[in-house]
């Protein structure tokens, strides 16, 4: 039998592949052959950059979104051989994680869609953390995966109308495909004008930076309005300058909210702070009664020996690639 296959970046802005060998699972642990993995494009090129605010260790095993099927238990474990099952588990052709992170899919959902669930339960615990009212203007900075997304689950909450802006035209138009009410370019129209043509006002009540440019921080901070929060889902890679934190802050207001996924309850769910395993939970029946559309993001599905290439087209076509799969099968 072959050993197994991982994505692995040696040094900065290098991808390649490895075999490497997998023990077999302890107790409590499962084996799951990978069907697909989903790369997350902010983090994971922002890391195999070593761009500010990531680790820039190398080498690095990347990767958090995984499908696959169950092919060994360890004791101890309720699961089955041949339950499909998503995991955080990295891009690799076989993983080993505790079962408690491994998630049975619902069987009317496709694994090309499952794949996202990681990506979206980051962007609900940001929209959870801001508690959205019904009809609470929300707008959302930045319409990659994960703003895509918290602009989805910001409707789901009450959030209307929800804005999206993005500088890619592309991501645009699969902004409105998913729900978008108002989809603006900055590059090409006023943001404040659009805004007051909607809402009659140049402000809204939520803002969510998913962009993770730290310029944009004061640019949301601008944009929102008395009492209103600003939630910081992206990673920002450097520092803000130039904010006046008495005008946009202070003298507004405004609360501003780190939702990193990290600051998650380990145990159990409370109001606004959900467990990953429950979020998990929550996006997948999302996505399975069509109420949370993922199907729209994928651009590319490669196969996983393609996986240098994979990278190098998110990182120089943005306005082509979006949603960027490996296949393992």
């Amino acid at each position: 039998m072959k050993e197994p296959v991982r994505v692995v970046w040696p040094d900065r802005c290098e991808v390649g592949l490895e075999e490497f060998q997998l023990r077999e699972p302890d107790e409590g642990e499962v084996v799951i052959e990978t069907e697909y993995s989903l790369i997350s494009p902010g983090t994971e090129l922002a890391f195999l950059k070593a761009l500010p605010n990531t680790s820039q260790r190398f080498p690095q095993y990347p990767g958090y979104n995984n499908i696959g099927r169950v092919v060994k238990l360890g004791r101890g474990v309720e699961l089955s051989e041949g339950d499909r099952v998503v995991s955080p588990a990295g891009h690799a052709s076989m993983v080993k994680v505790p079962a408690t992170e491994a998630l049975e899919v619902p069987s009317e959902l496709s694994s090309e869609e499952a794949v996202y669930f990681n990506m979206a339960a980051i962007a609900l615990q940001g929209v959870r953390k801001a508690q959205v009212e019904l009809g609470e203007a929300v707008l959302v900075m930045g319409q990659g995966l994960i703003g895509n997304l918290a602009l989805q689950l910001a409707r789901l909450s009450g959030g209307f109308p929800v804005i999206g802006a993005d500088l890619v035209d592309k991501r645009l138009e699969i902004s409105r495909e998913c729900g978008a009410d108002l989809a603006v370019n900055p590059q090409y129209e006023d943001l404040k004008s659009r805004l007051r043509e909607v809402i009659g006002r140049e402000s809204v009540d939520l803002v969510v930076d998913a962009t993770g440019v730290p310029e944009v921080v004061g640019d949301c901070l601008g944009l929102i309005g008395y009492r209103g929060r600003v939630v910081l889902l992206a990673s920002t890679r450097g520092e803000t300058q130039g904010v006046n934190f008495y005008r946009d802050v202070h003298r507004k207001g405004v609360t501003i909210i780190g939702a990193h996924n990290s600051v998650r309850p380990k145990g159990e769910s409370t109001r606004a702070y959900w467990t990953a395993s429950d979020d998990w939970d929550v996006v997948l029946k999302l996505m399975a009664a069509d109420r949370l559309k993922v199907e729209p993001l994928t651009t590319d599905v490669l196969g996983f020996r393609e996986a240098p290439r994979a990278y190098d087209r998110l990182d120089c076509a943005l306005e082509k690639h979006l949603g960027v799969l490996l296949d393992w099968m």
